[in-house]
């Protein structure tokens, strides 16, 4: 199917890792697997965690603020506990905290996304086979796996018609614009039974996103905290925390800074792809103020250039460009990224459209330009005049450099 063309253009989406976790800022799922927390002390924060001061519509005014365009809740960790009412399994927190946050997104324009784990290691059936090829001598961990002598294939169809219920309730109920799956490494994709997944979320939204976690059924790439240096081709996503963490723990204050986001986000989106900024609530459904701020200066920041990011495309290819750029969908006008204030003039090389005009995003400003040099097919390069200082943006200044044409770009090496 065709990719949505919704989700390549939002350029923002909000990642929202909550659940009884919160309760005692511990690692969502793993601080049990890994024996970090025992089991029983982590699911104690069942009985414990309130979401008393949910609020779903603020959380939706404050994602429209900061310049999303969708946003994707864990409804299902790999602690498999459920964050609605649902018929299937025996972990959920006893109400449908789901439905109020698609309404509250719907109301704001802005697209709805589930998380969901493949994995589930609280489940009685899970832990009852392997993944094929999984070496008999590595480690076996009690909440996902057994020895290859104990698999009881009965008890995984059981695990399998547990998730699918969970997953029709899912579509069926809310009708998610973006599946976000998760977990994929623990079994195979036959196992999965990846194909029939996607046919069975589709027969109900069937224009659903899925991310690449849904393996050959998967829309678009997914790499997670660590900003790739060449970006995928297609479409993709970058999944990042605002501070160290994915759900809210008590300790760590480690935030990014406004200008470090507003980097990681214009060099997403110069390579084509989304942001995906997780926010981690507090057990009882706020999210921590830090965030908050953070979030609402990205969308200033968003709103000032808002002609560089949304109806955008891919930049230009690294070398041309000391910084990321945006392509407009006409590809008549190119947008230049600068992080720091220039001390000469700003260079672009292999520009082989004429360029018609070249302003300051955000003031209008008209900036003086030239091009210099060339021979036959290799371009000059062309020279812009550095804006003043009224006109620099405190975080990335953005120019738009309007062409004669649609943007055609030198890539050769000259003549020897």
């Amino acid at each position: 199917m065709a990719m949505q063309p919704w989700f390549t253009d939002a350029k923002l989406g909000i990642f929202i890792h909550w659940g009884i976790y919160a309760v005692d800022g511990v690692q969502e799922s793993w601080s049990f697997y890994d024996d970090i927390v025992p089991h029983d002390r982590y699911m104690s924060q069942l009985e414990r965690f309130t979401g008393a001061k949910y609020d779903p519509k603020a959380w939706a005014d404050l994602f429209a603020r900061a310049g999303a365009k969708y946003a994707v809740l864990t409804s299902r960790h790999h602690d498999g506990v459920a964050l609605w009412d649902t018929e299937y399994g025996n972990l959920n927190l006893g109400k449908d905290y789901l439905g109020p946050y698609a309404e509250a997104l719907r109301e704001k324009d802005l697209k709805v996304g589930f998380y969901y784990s493949h994995s589930d290691w609280n489940h009685p059936d899970y832990a009852s086979t392997r993944k094929p090829g999984r070496p008999p001598e590595q480690e076996d961990n009690r909440y996902s796996e057994v020895a290859a002598e104990d698999e009881d294939l009965d008890a995984w169809e059981r695990f399998i018609a547990y998730r699918d219920g969970q997953i029709r309730e899912l579509a069926s109920r809310y009708r998610p614009d973006l599946m976000w799956f998760d977990g994929e490494w623990d079994r195979s994709e036959e196992q999965w039974r990846i194909p029939e997944l996607a046919a069975l979320i589709r027969s109900y939204v069937p224009d659903v996103v899925f991310n690449a976690r849904m393996l050959s059924e998967g829309d678009y790439a997914t790499p997670e905290q660590g900003a790739p240096i060449v970006p995928p081709d297609g479409p993709w996503e970058l999944c990042l925390t605002i501070n160290d963490s994915w759900g809210y723990q008590h300790h760590d204050h480690n935030h990014k800074s406004l200008a470090q986001l507003i980097r990681y986000f214009t060099e997403t989106i110069g390579g084509g792809g989304n942001l995906l900024l997780d926010v981690g609530p507090m057990e009882d459904g706020t999210i921590p103020q830090p965030q908050v701020e953070r979030l609402e200066g990205l969308g200033e920041w968003i709103r000032k250039h808002a002609d560089a990011v949304y109806g955008t495309v891919r930049g230009l290819p690294a070398g041309h460009h000391y910084g990321p750029s945006t392509l407009s969908a006409d590809r008549r006008t190119l947008y230049l990224t600068l992080f720091d204030i220039p001390r000469a003039d700003i260079g672009v090389r292999g520009l082989a459209t004429k360029v018609r005009k070249v302003s300051v995003v955000g003031t209008g400003t008209e900036l003086g330009h030239r091009v210099v040099g060339g021979l036959h097919d290799a371009v000059g390069v062309l020279w812009i005049d550095p804006p003043a200082q009224a006109d620099l943006d405190p975080y990335a200044t953005v120019l738009a450099v309007e062409l004669e044409g649609e943007l055609e770009l030198y890539r050769g090496s000259g003549r020897f």
